[in-house]
């Protein structure tokens, strides 16, 4: 194996993207590259360790050494002769090949958080001999590595996988009432959970929580609307575009390294604007009054709100998207301001007010993005009102066409005066300069505003862009962990099921600190699919006295999977001790009548 290197020009400037590739042989002397792992952009000193890990693995200098079965340092005590048993290598079988190596991973995620030690103590085991803290685990470990629905867990994925064998368990675990009672009994340890992770996350990565991002999100529903009142599947504005379909809403606040510290499932029709205040009440109660900085996209601040966390003591700051109208008004004042760059392709402006500071922020490689993207929108629209003016169409027919030309490239429709009269089909269109000159001056170009009055540029542009964080969180729990469909239809089982897709985030979030330092193209779901490879299974040798020796084992991680465990700092455990278990009774069937 190899590091390979690409190059790319963009933005104004030269890109390094390193790959790991190793050569596989083929038939007729062929040489294949295969890729194995991505790593992204990474600095000189990660090149460093990473060259490092790969030579451990040369294929040319690797040696391996053969293993024994029994230990070939020792020797049989005497006391052993004649206790010996005797196994027939040729009727050797290999049984319940499963899933082991993400299992693994998940589970020591989980006890790295110490989620096991925590849910222990808020989920005993019940006095049946339910041990609800092993289940939870095995849904949450489910929900990271192959997420589906609970029936789905008990027909299919807990016998696939190795969750028994690394809980120490049996197929209870997956009984299908233990995992539905099991979302009946965790809502009500929530708020604890956020305490525990907020603490834990600082112990293991220093994470900070000065800076905080809030913004909220959607999932919606295929069931129909319920017949509760108090329900909270409810017709909104729905981020998937999903109008059609019952919806909640879902606040989340995570700190700018993508560390979530607390979420609230609301109704489906909750305005964003009215869950700022209860969310900075909820936060002061958990954790304390702070002097805190909320960053925070348009739309969800009110001016009222704005005001009280202006007043507050200590005051809450804030750091804020505003819409673009307001930019019409601040335009003249803004013009005076000198630009400061603050990166590379990045130039800010201030406005200093009584109590708050507008930034005006540009980016060069945004302006072009949203330059072309406009352009190719408005070439469209043009041709095709072109076309339009050229077909022979009823008046209805015009008002259609031209109706849904305009929902096509609603941005790019503004910039056209077009003229319909009030009868026959004949109008026109020209483009409106003025117009045209407005959209590009605000073309890659945004309003924020502050009460952190005094702070450098450079870091509040740095605060605001780390919303991205948010979206991916969001973007994670949707699609790598698939939180929707959602097939319950009882309440607190749907944000049951949210709960446990918040925990199985957090995992995936202790993992992507981990690789941070290593790679920042590495992503958790590149290796727990590297690690999902390594199966278990149990190798059953026959012996003469009609028992068998059971060994059950994972196999032997392949060169790709090393470099992992190395990079990461892991070690796999021991191999399961064998077991001498009696043969069952073979089956016989009466021979089928003549």
């Amino acid at each position: 194996m190899f590091l390979r290197e690409n190059r790319r020009f963009k933005d104004g400037k030269h890109h390094r993207y390193w790959n790991i590739v190793e050569n596989r042989r083929c038939a007729g002397g062929k040489v294949v590259q295969r890729q194995v792992l991505y790593l992204g952009e990474i600095n000189d000193s990660q090149v460093a360790g990473w060259s490092r890990a790969i030579e451990a693995f040369d294929e040319d200098a690797q040696r391996y050494k053969q293993l024994s079965l029994f230990p070939a340092d020792k020797t049989m005590p005497q006391e052993a002769a004649g206790h010996g048993v005797q196994v027939r290598l040729d009727a050797m079988q290999l049984h319940r090949p499963r899933q082991w190596g993400a299992c693994w991973l998940a589970n020591h995620l989980y006890d790295e958080l110490q989620l096991d030690a925590f849910w222990s103590r808020h989920l005993p085991a019940s006095r049946k001999g339910r041990d609800w803290q092993k289940i939870l685990q095995t849904l949450v470990c489910y929900r990271l590595i192959d997420p589906g629905s609970e029936w789905r867990l008990h027909r299919q994925w807990f016998e696939q996988s190795a969750m028994a064998d690394l809980l120490g368990a049996d197929f209870a675990l997956a009984a299908k009432n233990g995992l539905y009672g099991c979302l009946d009994k965790i809502l009500p340890h929530k708020q604890e959970l956020f305490s525990h992770l907020r603490q834990r996350w600082q112990d293991l990565f220093g994470a900070r929580f000065e800076v905080l991002l809030y913004d909220l999100t959607s999932t919606y529903f295929e069931s129909p609307p319920p017949d509760d009142e108090t329900d909270k599947r409810r017709y909104g504005y729905s981020r998937d575009k999903r109008s059609d379909c019952v919806q909640i809403v879902i606040a989340l606040v995570v700190t700018p390294d993508g560390f979530p510290i607390a979420y609230e499932v609301l109704p489906g029709n909750t305005a964003d604007s009215t869950t700022l205040r209860g969310f900075l009440q909820k936060i002061e109660a958990q954790y304390g009054k702070a002097e805190r900085i909320w960053v925070m996209d348009r739309g969800i601040p009110t001016e009222a709100v704005l005001a009280e966390m202006r007043q507050a003591d200590p005051p809450v700051y804030y750091l804020v998207g505003t819409p673009k109208g307001r930019l019409s008004t601040l335009e003249k004042a803004l013009l005076d301001k000198p630009w400061k760059t603050v990166r590379q392709g990045v130039d800010v402006k201030l406005l200093p007010q009584e109590q708050e500071t507008y930034v005006f922020a540009q980016s060069h490689a945004r302006i072009h993005k949203e330059r072309a993207m406009r352009q190719r929108k408005l070439r469209w629209l043009w041709a095709r009102l072109q076309q339009i003016v050229g077909m022979t169409l009823t008046r209805k027919e015009l008002l259609m066409k031209l109706g849904a030309a305009r929902a096509k490239a609603p941005a790019a429709w503004r910039l056209l005066d077009i003229d319909i009269p009030d009868s026959g089909t004949a109008f026109i269109f020209k483009l409106n300069r003025n117009k045209l000159r407005a959209a590009r001056r605000r073309e890659g170009r945004y309003l924020l505003r502050t009460n952190l009055n005094g702070r450098d540029p450079a870091d509040l542009w740095q605060f605001y862009i780390q919303l991205t964080e948010i979206e991916a969180a969001f973007k994670n729990l949707k699609d790598d962990l698939q939180l929707r469909p959602i097939y319950h239809q009882l309440e607190h089982r749907i944000e049951a099921h949210i709960f446990v897709a918040f925990i199985a985030y957090c995992l995936q979030v202790t993992l992507r600190a981990r690789l941070k330092t290593l790679a920042p193209g590495l992503t958790p779901r590149a290796v727990l699919d590297k690690m999902a490879a390594i199966q278990m299974l149990d190798v059953h040798f026959p012996t003469t006295d009609r028992r068998i020796l059971v060994l059950t084992r994972y196999t032997e991680p392949n060169a790709d999977q090393k470099l992992l465990l190395r990079q990461l700092k892991l070690e796999l455990p021991p191999q399961p001790p064998p077991r001498l278990t009696t043969a069952p009774p073979a089956v016989r069937y009466p021979a089928p009548a003549l």
